[in-house]
């Protein structure tokens, strides 16, 4: 306090010095001894001070203001102090609190499971933990793949089915087209082979191999079964040979059946058809029925080969669409294995939740008692 008076002090002597300077009235010798006005403390000096009235002014509104300051700054220590404490009593006691329920749990947790521990005391009811969203997502995945797997085989096994039936048929097809030149190849010799077959057979019926054995399958590989002119010429050729002129006993009866075959002769004996017309006549009959029988074999080739084409595509499909189901069965077995291992996880992780429930319940309770 006395520093304060006086630096105080010290202000207001020279807020005299300087009011004194500026008056602008010339004294050359006093009249009257002047007060001496020091801004000190001693003793001196103190009944200077005493007998200013603006000293005491400000002296005294000086002590007014300190004393007003200081009575604010032990109002706002006394705050500061006393919040101070409560939080310091807060925490002892919490501390405390803290202590004695550790001490008691753990005395009590002996009696009713030797194993836990007190770091096993929930902390907060609402706090969510891994094993919760685990459990929660495990359901949802669940939910989702069980509605997935029946979708997958109802719709899999619609669009399979619907597609099978039109796969094949194009498929079929295609092939048949593309083996278009195989199918006529295979009708072609079919037809070849049967109408020779029936050439043969026929000529041996009425007898003319005997007339004309080069008349085999050796002379059709150069000869056309249905070449009409080339079989008659052999024929007439040979018979006006052997049944013309040149007639034997050895060739008498030959000669005299194949000309009743032919129609030369009649069975009464008389005489039929000259010898170039009925031969012209019993080969295109004869040709006739072998072209007959040639596009028969010839559809039947056609139809034994189309058939195995049909055969060979279907196995293919059915091959793709067992495929296609197997791949749809595996499809489905896995979403149904998946779903089931996340059932389990669910399972497990709800019963590991409900018994650690249970623990936390008993907990409360005990924390409650």
């Amino acid at each position: 306090m006395k520093v304060h008076y006086i630096n105080i002090l010290l202000f207001a002597h020279a807020l005299n010095i300087l009011v004194n300077t500026h008056k602008n009235k010339s004294c050359t010798t006093p009249h009257h001894s002047p007060t001496t006005r020091s801004l000190c403390e001693c003793d001196l000096y103190i009944p200077n001070y005493d007998n200013d009235a603006q000293m005491k002014e400000v002296m005294e509104n000086f002590n007014k203001q300190t004393q007003q300051r200081f009575h604010e700054y032990d109002e706002r220590m006394k705050t500061t102090r006393q919040k101070c404490k409560e939080q310091c009593d807060k925490e002892i006691q919490k501390i405390i609190l803290k202590d004695k329920l550790e001490k008691e749990i753990t005395e009590k947790l002996t009696t009713l499971e030797t194993k836990i521990d007190t770091n096993d005391i929930p902390t907060c009811i609402c706090e969510k933990s891994l094993a919760d969203k685990v459990e929660k997502g495990c359901l949802r995945c669940g939910y989702g793949l069980g509605t997935v797997a029946p979708t997958v085989g109802l719709i899999g096994a619609v669009a399979v089915h619907v597609w099978k039936p039109l796969a094949l048929k194009a498929a079929i097809a295609a092939a048949i087209a593309k083996s278009a030149a195989e199918i006529s190849a295979a009708a072609n010799a079919a037809g070849k082979a049967a109408g020779v077959k029936t050439v043969i057979a026929k000529l041996k019926a009425l007898n003319i191999l005997e007339l004309c054995p080069q008349i085999s399958k050796s002379f059709f590989n150069t000869t056309g079964y249905n070449e009409a002119s080339k079989i008659y010429n052999v024929i007439l050729h040979q018979h006006v040979m052997k049944c013309g002129f040149k007639v034997t006993d050895a060739t008498r009866n030959m000669c005299s059946r194949v000309d009743r075959s032919l129609g030369i002769f009649l069975e009464n004996g008389d005489y039929g058809l000259p010898t170039s017309d009925a031969i012209d006549s019993t080969v295109k009959n004869v040709i006739a029925v072998a072209e007959k029988a040639a596009a028969e074999a010839a559809e039947a080739a056609r139809e034994t080969v189309t058939t195995g084409i049909r055969a060979r595509e279907t196995a293919a499909i059915n091959t793709i669409y067992m495929g296609k189901q197997t791949a749809i069965i595996a499809s489905i077995v896995a979403i149904v294995v998946i779903v089931l291992i996340m059932v389990i996880i669910y399972l497990i992780l709800r019963y590991r939740r409900k018994k650690k429930m249970k623990k936390k319940l008993q907990y409360i309770k005990l924390l409650k008692e």
